[in-house]
C-alpha cells in the first residue's frame, strides 16, 4: 500500500528526500494553492507537510478523510488547528530542534557584534568615515555571560561562550547542580545572574512568567555597562525599560533579533547608534531550512510506516472506551501539576504519581502525561502538551515514576502527585467528588477540601486564635474578597494551612502586608 503525501509549502528538495526514498510514499508537490483548493484535494492524502504559508483549518482538517499526519517543517505550529486534528484523529509533527545550532550561531554573531560595534563601524565606513576612536570595543575573554533558559539553545550558546574563554551564569528553573556542572556553567536565580554577568542573553518561551523578565528592577540590578542579547522571543525584555536604560548608560548596548510587534522598521531602539538589530533571523540559514524538512519528513515516513512519531505535538489517538472513562480527570490532573509547580521553590528532580481505586484498573498514560504538563507548562509554554510533556521532563532529567492501588485510601478514587527536589518533598492530592467536580484533599499531610481553580492563596501558619481573622481582615482592608476558605492542621496550636479562594490575584503589596502577620511562616499565591 502506498501513502500519498501532500507537500503545499516551499521545501527544499534536500529536505523531503526521506520520502521520496520511502519505499511505499508518494509525494505531490503544490505550493500555490488556495485554501478552497486545498480543501478540495485533501481527501485523497494520508499526510500534509507545511511550512507557514498554508493555513491547515478545521475546515480542511475535516475534509481529510484519509489524514493521518500533518508535519509542520518548523518549530511554530499556529498555522495548524491543533484542536481539531486532535478531534479527528490527525497526529501533528513539527522539528524542534532543527534550528538549534542555526539560532545560537545568530546568537554568538550578535554577541560579538555587539561586543566589537561591527555594524556601527561598518556603517561609518559605508558613509565614508574611518573613525577608529568611536568604534573601541570590548573583549570576550574573560568576561561573564549570564543565560536565561539552558534548553538546547541556551545550552549550546553557553558552550560556545566558553570557547571564547567566558565565564558562563545560568538560570533555568529545571537546571540542577549536576547538570550544570556537567555543562560547566555556574548557576543561579534569575536575581543571580543579572547582577554577575557582563553581558545577557535570553533563551526562554515567551509565558506569562517570562513577559517583560528583563524590566526596569532587572536593570536597576545589573551591572554598569551591562550589555543584552535577545535571539529568542519579543516581550521577554520590556523594550520601553531597556531604552531608558540604555540612554541613562546602564546598558552599554543591546543587540535584538526579535522584537515585541514585528516589523519593527520605526522602533525607537533602532535610533540609539547603541542598538544593532536583525529582521529575526536567528533561524534563517541554508542548513536550519533543511534541517528542519528533513526531520519533519523522517516523523512523518516513521509514523506512516510503523505508527511512531518522534516530535508530536498533539495528543494521539485514546480508544474511546478508555477515554470515556478519563476523560473527567484530565482537568484535576494538570491542575494537581500546576498547583504543585506553584509550591515547589527549587528544581524538580523526581515526580512520583499514584493512582488508586477504579483508576487502578485503566490505562493512565494520558493522566499521568497531562499531569507532567501542568507541572512544566508554568516555566515552558504552552508548547508543552499531553504527548511531549514526558519527553520534556526526560530531557531536563526528571525522573517520572507511576504507580497504581486497589486500595481506594477514603475515596472512590484518587490521584496523588508528589515532587521531588534536593532539599524537599511536596505532594498533592485530588479527586472527583459526584456532583461536585475536582477537588484538592491533601496538601502535604494537611486534609483539605478546596477546588483547583482560580485565584487561590495557600498559607503556611500557626494554629492559633485570631490568625484566619487577621487574613480576612487584612484582605477585607485591601478590598479583596474571599469567595472560600479551608483550613488544614496538623494539631490544636501546631502548624496549620490555609487554602484561600479569593475573586483577583494578590499583588506584590498585597502579599508583604499579608506576610507582616506573626502568625504566617510562608505564602504562596497562584493562579489556576
Amino acid at each position: 500500500m502506498a501513502f500519498k503525501v501532500l507537500i503545499s509549502d516551499p521545501l527544499s528538495e534536500d529536505g523531503i528526500q526521506p520520502l521520496r526514498k520511502a519505499g511505499n510514499v508518494e509525494v505531490d508537490v503544490n505550493t500555490s494553492l488556495s485554501s478552497d483548493e486545498l480543501a478540495e484535494i485533501i481527501g485523497e492524502y494520508d499526510a500534509l507537510l507545511v511550512r507557514s504559508q498554508t493555513k491547515v483549518t478545521r475546515d480542511i482538517i475535516s475534509r481529510a478523510t484519509n489524514l493521518k499526519i500533518i508535519g509542520r517543517a518548523g518549530v511554530g505550529v499556529d498555522n495548524i488547528d491543533l484542536s481539531a486534528a486532535t478531534e479527528y484523529g490527525v497526529i501533528v509533527v513539527n522539528a524542534p530542534d532543527g534550528n538549534t545550532n542555526s539560532a545560537a550561531e545568530h546568537t554568538v554573531a550578535m554577541l560579538m557584534s555587539l561586543a566589537r560595534k561591527i555594524p556601527q563601524a561598518y556603517l561609518a565606513l559605508k558613509n565614508g568615515k574611518w573613525d577608529r576612536k568611536t568604534h573601541v570595543g570590548v573583549e570576550l575573554k574573560g568576561k561573564t555571560l549570564g543565560v536565561i533558559g539552558m534548553g538546547r539553545i541556551g545550552a549550546e550558546v553557553a558552550a560556545r561562550a566558553k570557547g571564547q574563554r567566558m565565564n558562563v551564569i545560568a538560570y533555568d528553573p529545571f537546571l540542577t547542580k549536576e547538570r550544570a556542572d556537567k555543562l560547566g556553567v555556574d548557576f543561579g536565580s534569575v536575581e543571580d545572574v543579572v547582577g554577575a554577568a557582563d553581558f545577557i542573553t535570553v533563551h526562554t518561551p515567551l509565558i506569562k512568567e517570562t513577559k517583560h523578565l528583563l524590566n526596569k528592577d532587572a536593570f536597576n540590578k545589573m551591572k554598569e555597562g551591562v550589555r543584552i542579547i535577545n535571539c529568542a522571543r519579543g516581550g521577554i525584555i520590556d523594550e520601553e525599560a531597556l531604552y531608558d536604560a540604555i540612554q541613562s548608560g546602564k546598558v552599554a548596548g543591546a543587540a535584538l533579533d526579535v522584537f515585541e510587534e514585528e516589523p519593527a522598521t520605526d522602533h525607537r531602539l533602532l535610533e540609539l547608534p547603541e542598538v544593532i538589530a536583525t529582521p529575526h533571523l536567528g533561524a534563517s540559514t541554508v542548513e536550519a531550512q533543511e534541517n528542519v524538512a528533513i526531520d519533519v519528513s523522517h516523523d512523518v515516513v516513521r509514523y506512516l510506516t510503523e505508527g511512531v512519531a518522534k516530535n508530536p505535538v498533539n495528543l494521539p489517538a485514546v480508544p474511546k472506551e478508555v477515554l470515556n472513562k478519563i476523560e473527567p480527570y484530565f482537568y484535576l490532573s494538570e491542575k494537581l501539576g500546576s498547583f504543585l509547580t506553584y509550591l515547589t521553590s527549587g528544581v524538580i528532580e523526581e515526580i512520583n504519581i499514584s493512582y488508586s481505586g477504579e483508576l487502578n484498573e485503566l490505562d493512565v498514560a494520558p493522566l499521568t502525561r497531562n499531569t507532567i504538563k501542568g507541572l512544566l507548562k508554568r516555566h515552558l509554554g504552552d508548547h508543552v502538551n499531553d504527548v511531549n510533556a514526558s519527553y520534556l521532563a526526560e530531557k531536563r532529567g526528571i525522573q517520572v515514576n507511576e504507580s497504581k492501588s486497589s486500595t481506594p485510601k477514603g475515596f472512590t478514587n484518587l490521584l496523588k502527585v508528589e515532587v521531588k527536589t534536593k532539599n524537599v518533598t511536596r505532594s498533592v492530592a485530588g479527586t472527583l467528588l459526584s456532583g461536585l467536580g475536582p477537588r484538592l484533599v491533601q496538601v502535604d499531610a494537611y486534609s483539605v477540601d478546596a477546588v483547583p481553580e482560580g485565584n487561590l492563596v495557600v498559607i503556611k501558619h500557626n494554629d492559633r486564635p485570631g490568625a484566619i481573622g487577621k487574613v480576612g481582615t487584612l484582605l477585607a482592608q485591601r478590598e479583596i474578597n474571599i469567595g472560600a476558605m479551608q483550613v488544614g492542621r496538623s494539631g490544636v496550636g501546631g502548624e496549620a494551612i490555609m487554602i484561600l479562594s479569593v475573586d483577583k490575584n494578590l499583588e506584590d503589596a498585597d502579599i508583604e502586608a499579608l506576610q507582616q502577620i506573626e502568625e504566617i511562616e510562608k505564602l504562596t499565591a497562584m493562579e489556576l
